[in-house]
């Protein structure tokens, strides 16, 4: 049997973490330009050091600023649930 500790924990959960963490301490204006930076840097991501993962990172930083995004998303989120 494997132990929990030899397990990483899962992708979403790892998000989900660091989403948490970019949300209580970055402020709203500084998430909104991170989240452009971070998109902006994903469209170089053939560079070594960059990604094309920025792109959608960065969308999820930016989307916490944007009201109507955050009730698009809880919508969906309650609808899914149903």
């Amino acid at each position: 049997m494997t132990d929990r500790k030899d397990n990483p924990p899962p992708l979403r959960d790892r998000l989900r973490a660091m989403l948490r963490r970019i949300r209580t301490r970055v402020p709203r204006g500084l998430r909104f330009v991170l989240g452009l930076l971070m998109i902006a840097g994903g469209v170089f991501g053939f560079l070594p050091v960059l990604g094309f993962w920025m792109i959608p990172l960065g969308v999820m930083v930016a989307a916490f600023d944007v009201r109507l995004a955050l009730r698009w998303w809880r919508q969906r989120r309650n609808n899914h649930r149903r």
